[in-house]
């Protein structure tokens, strides 16, 4: 898992006093390749969707990936299309239940 940006304006409480961001991990790495292998992902396109799905915008992923706004656009779309979405939340729903699927797959075999 790469590191996410932390903006300054991020990292500032209420009294302009600052505390340390941690980024959130909603899926581990066997999650995440099977998210890729079953919606057919292009490394890039997993890449953005990690950082879709821990809350970063398309202006705060292009800085992070030193590549321009219309491009993470470009890709956004192309992973909406692949995995059947019209939104981010829509994304986000369906890696989340496939995920669990995958899970319980795992824990239902450990458990026999």
């Amino acid at each position: 898992m790469f590191e996410l940006p932390n903006p300054i304006t991020d990292n500032l409480t209420k009294d302009g006093t600052q505390y340390k961001h941690t980024p959130l991990m909603l899926f581990d790495n066997k999650q995440w390749f099977y998210l890729q292998r079953r919606y057919n992902l292009t490394p890039r396109e997993r890449q953005i969707a990690e950082l879709i799905c821990q809350g970063l915008r398309n202006g705060s992923i292009a800085n992070y990936l030193r590549i321009k706004p219309g491009t993470v656009k470009t890709h956004t779309r192309n992973i909406y299309r692949k995995v059947r979405v019209k939104s981010k939340i829509g994304m986000l729903l369906k890696f989340v239940t496939d995920a669990r699927k995958l899970s319980t797959k795992y824990d239902g075999a450990a458990a026999v």
